[in-house]
Formats: structure tokens, C-alpha cells, sequence
């Protein structure tokens, strides 16, 4: 049997049009006010509930909570009072439309464009709370409705501020959507670690685990924590790292999901630390309205002096965004590219000293030269280059030694080719080095198959004029 009947006058002034919704302590009704000719959403505690002070004080606390809170997504309660049987009662604008739990169950998984938008309204609100000291404590789908506003776009609104928590809250079937208020704070489905853990202590933060939650919900169709038992579900979310939203919807993009994770972080120093923060990760994977609902959380929450740092909302809509990982990644490729930087500057150095070094190994100088440079030789060097093939190329030339008695070892004599057969070949010079000691003797060299020269050697001091025979290669 429903607690009221249509038809029946409430505060003499609502006449109940439909039961909307019962729960185990109160009921919402669609009702016409009579003076203003307008409906509204009436909602009242049963009387069966009204011996539960615990209820009676929540009931309170949400109609201090929405009245304070001015945000357009947040349901605007226009009255409060006292029905004749004692109950007290709120009175709501009424909303046409659906929640997004009922939503998600009649129409599967959203694009992930609607998704980030509804959440990023939801993160609207969220913001007007928490500068008030707010926390909600019970957020998830069935708390966000989804109607259409007056200019035809989609708009979320924010229900059920009973458990919220201000300054100092009271403590508070087996459906864990549901909040118990006999039991946990929440729904437990949604609830953070901390919360779970004392639902006093909690803040901000907890909000946006459960924002995670709910973001996670409307891409995968699940929650990312399901549990048979309440222990299970409840180790579950204390202990064991949620599943990636990619593994159940591959089209997100990595920076969506890098966010969601971050949401969904153990340690709530470790989550975005106010929904600003949030927003601006967000936004970037929404519609072009995204980016503005980022920056109007963040001017909320600067206007409190609760944000963190000035925080730079990204623009765009969500076909660049599907290109971006905005958020988690962004870092850690910028230290990555930096690594690189220096470890090739740091080869480039190692190269361009090793190089000076072998060049100044190279270079003679006066008392390299003699120590090293064997007794002048009148022997004849012969250049001969190999015969130009089609298309010509340059060739090195080959030493041929003819004084088997004093002749340097080849390498020393190496000259370098000029592009053209006629250019003049430059060779070491041995007038200009005088040793100190004479040298050994080398053994007699055997004749020497004509090789091409392969190494360049480095440019020397003027040579002294060898006896050439330039037509030596094309004999």
C-alpha cells in the first residue's frame, strides 16, 4: 500500500499527481502546486522512519546541502517542511527524463564523447560542493539524471546529497547499488577505499573515485569492480588493481583510460587532487562543451582557493583528442625525448674528440716526423691509376716501390685521387723531416701487385715533385 493517495493534498498546497519512487525510509511523488499552477518533485519521509533520528538528520542535511549548492546540476529544492502526520518533506523542480543507470541499462555502453560531457557536469556540481566543504559520499549512475535543457542539449543533474558530509556528519535487500544506511555510508559499489575503510575520513577525493567509477560504468557497461559477496567486493576494492577500460572498449583513447586509472588509484594522494584537475584531464576527450565545463570547475574552485595550481584547460573537440594522451603520458614521453637528446649529444662529443684525436694522431708534427720518418729516398715513385671505366669515377693510385733498399712501408706513400685523371697528385714530402738516428734497413720488398688504395690520407705539407708518369694508367 503506497503511503499517499493521487489526488490527496500535501501542505495544503500540493495536490499528488503519481508515485514516482518508494524506498525503505522515504517517497518521491510528482505533485501540482495549486498557488503557482506549477509540478514539482514532493519527497517525504514514511512515518515508520521517523523514530530513526539518523534519517531524520540526513533528510535535513540534503535539504541544507541542495539549497546551498546554486549549480544547474544540481536539483533546485524550492521548499521545506512539515507534513501533518510529522514528516518532513523537501520540495524539488521536477525533471523530466532518466538516470543514467536506467539509461545505460536501456541503451548499453555511451560514446565516449557523451560520457566525458555528462561527467564533466557532474564534475560542475562536484565543484560548487566541495567549495562549500562539501563531500557527496554517494555518488554513481543512479544519483546523476540525465534531462533535456531548454535549448535542446543534454544536462545532468545531482541527486541525493542525504549522506553528504559538511563539518562533522553522524555515522550513518542485497542490492550494493543501493545505499545502506543502516550499515555503510555509500554504495559500496562506488565507494573508495578510505570510505570503506571510515566514512568520516574521507574528502574531495573520495568523490572522484567514485566519479571514476561511474566513468568506467558508462564506457564499459560494468563497474570495474564486481564482488558475489559484500566481503569479496569489499577485499576486492581494497586490495586488488581495476581491469582496464581498453579491455572491454579497444576505441578509447589511452589518455580516457590513463585518467579513469588515476581516478581509480589506492593511495587518494596519488588521485587527481580536486575536480579541477580532473576536469582539465578530461576535457580534451569531449565535445567542444567539454572544455568549457573544465573551465568553469576550475574558476569555482580558484574562487574557493581550492585549486592546486593554475590549471591550463586544453580546447578541441574529441576527433583531436582521439590523437592526444593527454593526461598521465605526457611526462613521461617529454623525460623520454630528453634522454635521447643528451645521449646523442653525449655520443656526437665522444665522436668529435675521438676524431680530433685520431686527426692530430695523424697530423705530423716536427718531432713526430722525426723520429718516426725513415731516411730521405731518392727512389723513384711510380703513381699509376687504374683505367677509367664507364661512368668515370675516381680511382686512387698505386704506389709502386722500386728502390727495394729505402723505400717507406706503403701506407706511408698513400696519396689521394683527384676527380680527374689530370688533377695533380699530392705526396707526403720526406726533404723536410731529418732523423735523429738512422733506421734499420727494412728486408727487401718483394714486387708489389698493384693495389687501388683504399685509405684517404690526411692532407700533408707541401710535397716535393716526384717523377710522374700521368699516362702510366692507360698504357
Amino acid at each position: 500500500m503506497t503511503p499517499v493517495q493521487e489526488g490527496e493534498v500535501l501542505a495544503g498546497k500540493y495536490r499528488v499527481e503519481r508515485v514516482l519512487g518508494v524506498g525503505g525510509m522515504g517517497v518521491v511523488v510528482s505533485a501540482l502546486h495549486l498557488q503557482l499552477d506549477e509540478r514539482v518533485a514532493l519527497k517525504f519521509l514514511l512515518p515508520e522512519a521517523l523514530g530513526n533520528q539518523e534519517a531524520v538528520a540526513r533528510f535535513a542535511r540534503e535539504a541544507r546541502a541542495a539549497v546551498k549548492i546554486k549549480s544547474i546540476h544540481v536539483a533546485r529544492v524550492s521548499d521545506v517542511g512539515t507534513l501533518d502526520t510529522g514528516a518532513p518533506y523537501m520540495v524539488m523542480e521536477f525533471l523530466h527524463g532518466q538516470d543514467l543507470s536506467a539509461f545505460i541499462r536501456d541503451h548499453g555502453p555511451l560514446p565516449y564523447v557523451h560520457a566525458v560531457d555528462y561527467v564533466l557536469q557532474a564534475c560542475e556540481a562536484l565543484a560548487e560542493a566541495h567549495a562549500l566543504g562539501i563531500v557527496h559520499r554517494d555518488l554513481k549512475p543512479a544519483n546523476l539524471f540525465l534531462i533535456t535543457a531548454a535549448d535542446g542539449s543534454p544536462c545532468i543533474k545531482v541527486l541525493d546529497f542525504g549522506i553528504s558530509k559538511i563539518t562533522s556528519p553522524g555515522s550513518s535487500g542485497n542490492d550494493y547499488g543501493m545505499t545502506k544506511t543502516t550499515a555503510i555510508m555509500g554504495s559500496p559499489l562506488y565507494m573508495s577505499p578510505e570510505q570503506m575503510t571510515s566514512s568520516r575520513d574521507v574528502d574531495g577525493r573520495a568523490d572522484i573515485w567514485a566519479i571514476g567509477t561511474i566513468l568506467f560504468e558508462l564506457l564499459a557497461g560494468r563497474p570495474p569492480f564486481l564482488g558475489e559477496t559484500m566481503p569479496q567486493l569489499c577485499g576486492m576494492i581494497l586490495q586488488e588493481p581495476p581491469p582496464f577500460p581498453r579491455q572491454f572498449r579497444p576505441d578509447l583513447p589511452e589518455g580516457l583510460e590513463a585518467a579513469i586509472l588515476h581516478c581509480l588509484e589506492k593511495d587518494r594522494t596519488r588521485r587527481f587532487a580536486n575536480v579541477a584537475e580532473l576536469a582539465a584531464a578530461l576535457a580534451p576527450f569531449g565535445s567542444a562543451n567539454a572544455a568549457r565545463s573544465a573551465e568553469r570547475v576550475s574558476k569555482v574552485l580558484s574562487a574557493a582557493g581550492i585549486s592546486s595550481s593554475q590549471l591550463e584547460i586544453p580546447g578541441g573537440n574529441s576527433a583531436e583528442a582521439s590523437t592526444q594522451s593527454s593526461w598521465g603520458k605526457s611526462t613521461q614521453k617529454r623525460g623520454s625525448g630528453l634522454t635521447v637528446i643528451a645521449s646523442l649529444a653525449v655520443v656526437v662529443l665522444i665522436g668529435a674528440a675521438a676524431l680530433l684525436l685520431r686527426h692530430h694522431d695523424a697530423t705530423p708534427t716536427a718531432d713526430s716526423a722525426t723520429a718516426n720518418t725513415p731516411p730521405p729516398s731518392t727512389a723513384t715513385l711510380q703513381v699509376t691509376t687504374a683505367a677509367p671505366t664507364a661512368p668515370p669515377a675516381p680511382v686512387a693510385p698505386v704506389v709502386s716501390a722500386t728502390d727495394t733498399a729505402s723505400t717507406a712501408p706503403a701506407s706511408s706513400a698513400t696519396a689521394t685521387a683527384a676527380p680527374s685523371n689530370t688533377a695533380p697528385v699530392h705526396e707526403p714530402s720526406a726533404s723536410k723531416f731529418t732523423p735523429h738516428k738512422a733506421l734499420p734497413k727494412p728486408p727487401p720488398a718483394k714486387p708489389a701487385t698493384p693495389a687501388h688504395a683504399t685509405t684517404t690520407a690526411p692532407t700533408a705539407p707541401p710535397a716535393a715533385k716526384p717523377v710522374i708518369d700521368p699516362l702510366a694508367g692507360r698504357r
